[in-house]
């Protein structure tokens, strides 16, 4: 039976082995999903330090609310020795952990206090295999992934309950909702297309192909386009939201996974996970207008997940088979801080702090 632990387990502190640039760092705060022991870390980018927190679910995805205020996790139980699995099919990474697919209740999305992690988090449903967790505009309402059935199940936060499920593609995994928030982009894995969510009617209002193996998704800020990443075919594809059709395919980096544009300017920051083997250590960097590859930055082994400071100036990196955060300056896509994590880092988000 799945229960909450009543305190987070373990807090670790330690200084940032590189941040030799925090000073020019924001005044925000990095949080890391750790598949490899079920724990979130949480970097304080003006000090550098890193506070690690063991949770009762093994976090594939973390993500901040809009106000800033609580952190949502999604995962399923530990147990054992295993994984949350490899995106549906390959270039995965294996953890050292297993996610109970079993435990009653599919209590699979927690609640933390984003300023005070040791606080007791709140479980509430979150479907079977939750993969990934963006919200509503107003918090409200929380979105996630479940791979396992093909569906995503929109829980209410506030009434502690899902109230629907919406049929997806084959192993639906990253998605994103729209700056407007009226519509849901969702990658779905194994039949190579993007599902389009209505989030007024909660239906598909559109499934559009894609290529091989899409695993996130990525709005550009003024909504016009979405970058798909493509596993299998070491690319991205482009989405005019007007037409629902793909428009362009971009060559980049082995593996990409997730991807994210950066506020104020024009670039989208891929990264390229390479395979377990062979991981690649590489974030494709593209710029949007001319929709071209205009710079590679080296971070660490398995580059995964992508999120951005709120006004654009840094783009944070999680390393899979490094176990760190890369931070990268968008002015000069140098890494300017690198930071040890817990193990198997993969989902990140930011937030930003007075």
């Amino acid at each position: 039976m799945f229960r909450i632990r009543p305190v987070l387990v373990a807090m670790a502190f330690a200084l940032s082995a590189s941040a030799v640039h925090a000073a020019s760092l924001p005044k925000g705060v990095v949080y890391s999903a750790n598949e490899g022991d079920g724990s979130i870390s949480e970097i304080t980018l003006s000090t550098g330090v890193v506070r690690t927190a063991q949770i009762a679910v093994i976090p594939h995805n973390v993500q901040i609310s809009p106000d800033g205020k609580t952190l949502l996790a999604v995962g399923t139980p530990a147990v054992k020795t295993g994984g949350h699995g490899t995106h549906g099919g390959a270039g995965g990474t294996s953890t050292s952990v297993k996610a109970d697919s079993h435990a009653e209740g599919d209590a699979g999305l927690l609640i933390l206090n984003a300023s005070e992690l040791g606080q007791v988090p709140e479980a509430l449903p979150a479907g079977s295999h939750p993969s990934h967790v963006v919200t509503s505009r107003d918090g409200r309402y929380a979105y996630i992934t479940n791979a396992d059935t093909d569906r995503v199940s929109v829980v209410d936060i506030q009434g502690k309950k899902v109230i629907a499920e919406v049929a997806t593609g084959g192993y639906p995994h990253g998605l994103r909702l729209s700056p407007d928030g009226r519509e849901l982009y969702v990658a779905n894995v194994t039949d190579n297309t993007v599902s389009i969510i209505d989030t007024q009617s909660l239906k598909e209002a559109a499934r559009v192909s894609v290529g091989k193996a899409p695993v996130q998704v990525a709005f550009t800020p003024d909504g016009k386009h979405v970058y798909v990443s493509l596993r299998d075919e070491d690319s991205v594809a482009i989405i005019d939201t007007s037409t629902r059709k793909v428009v362009k395919n971009i060559s980049v980096g082995r593996n990409p996974i997730q991807l994210y544009a950066a506020a104020g300017s024009s670039k989208m920051y891929v990264a390229n996970q390479g395979s377990d083997n062979n991981p690649d250590d590489t974030v494709s960097v593209i710029d949007t207008k001319t929709q071209r590859v205009i710079n590679t930055v080296v971070t660490g082994k398995g580059a995964h997940g992508v999120a951005a400071s709120t006004d654009g100036g840094f783009v944070f990196i999680t390393n899979t088979k490094d176990n760190t955060v890369s931070a990268i300056d968008t002015s000069t896509q140098d890494v300017v801080a690198t930071y040890s994590v817990g193990p198997n880092p993969n989902g990140i988000t930011y937030r930003s702090t007075p």
